[in-house]
């Protein structure tokens, strides 16, 4: 009896470790599909705050936090079911998608990248601008909570494409991972980053709030603070706008370098991967940053070049067209 006892302790422990040794598994590989999808996080984090400008202060956390649920049900009911199916049988298709939500990226770095250009010119200050005045009047025009609507169904729209792209770069990462452990994974995955981003901009939005509050504190230190964050938080906006352009740029390219180089065009990669090779040999102890700075530079590049040739069938050729077919 008590030998009976005594094996099915050993059975339960023994169960115990394994299911401690996948879980282990799973940790390191949601860090691994994490860290990986970090660009595109980046981007969405740069994103989302634009949807609550020109929003009275009170009503922000609200509208972000119905995003945030928006976000949580992209990924959870819509994406991640789906991308589970696709893993499970057509899992040739995952590297064309992935490819194609690269293309995206590109595309949005460089046409951003163009808007900033063509701001500085002065070009379309009577077009585009014109058209963002008008679609901002008939929004302020709307009822308040109507208002709220479209913004949140807006920025879920756009959360819908981020999200597609976070969690295909991170079922990509653990294609190799048992079904169950990468519904696990990209679950965890999905609830992390949502949580992640959408805490990160509700912190960035009310970051002025928080520094003017403080700002009117006795404590002349706290004070000093509180209005440093606030002078702070228009530049903390730009360089967090600029990092996400750059981030779509790296990433978008680095997916469509090796997206081809799985696809059997080994050339393009290979000649990346060299290079990366080649400065992490020459330059001793910073070899691993100084290479990996490489391999990103040659990503962006090629972001910025794909996204350029997008951009102008999107938007120079039509308009230049038009303008020949006008005179």
């Amino acid at each position: 009896m008590s030998g009976g006892l005594f094996a099915l302790l050993d059975d339960v422990a023994a169960l115990v470790r394994m299911s401690a040794a996948s879980l282990d598994d799973v940790a390191a590989a949601t860090g691994r599909a994490s860290a990986k999808a970090a660009g595109v996080v980046v981007d969405d984090a740069a994103v989302t705050p634009r949807y609550v400008q020109g929003i009275e202060p009170q009503r922000e956390l609200s509208i972000i936090w119905r995003i945030t649920k928006g976000s949580l049900r992209n990924k959870l009911l819509i994406i991640l079911p789906v991308a589970l199916l696709l893993s499970a049988f057509l899992p040739w298709l995952l590297t064309p998608i992935l490819m194609l939500g690269g293309l995206y990226l590109s595309y949005e770095g460089a046409e951003k990248v163009w808007e900033k250009v063509q701001e500085r010119r002065g070009a379309g200050a009577h077009g585009d601008h014109g058209a963002a005045a008008q679609d901002d009047d008939e929004a302020a025009a709307l009822d308040p909570a109507e208002r709220e609507k479209k913004i949140v169904s807006s920025a879920v729209r756009t959360d819908l494409i981020l999200s597609a792209e976070i969690m295909v770069i991170a079922l990509d990462e653990v294609a190799a991972e048992p079904l169950w452990e990468r519904a696990v994974i990209l679950a965890v995955v999905a609830v992390f980053i949502t949580v992640l981003v959408y805490g990160a901009v509700g912190l960035i939005v009310k970051m002025d709030d928080i520094g003017l509050a403080l700002s009117k504190r006795s404590s002349s230190g706290v004070a000093a603070l509180g209005r440093g964050l606030v002078k702070a938080m228009p530049v903390v906006l730009s360089t967090l706008s600029t990092v996400g352009v750059v981030a779509m740029l790296w990433v978008g390219g680095h997916i469509l370098l090796v997206g081809t180089d799985e696809l059997g065009w080994h050339g393009p990669y290979g000649l990346v991967h060299h290079a990366e090779e080649a400065v992490a040999a020459a330059t001793g102890a910073l070899g691993g940053v100084l290479g990996w700075l490489t391999n990103t530079a040659f990503s962006a590049l090629v972001g910025v070049v794909v996204g350029a040739v997008v951009v102008a069938v999107m938007h120079v050729l039509p308009r230049r067209g038009a303008k020949a077919a006008g005179h």
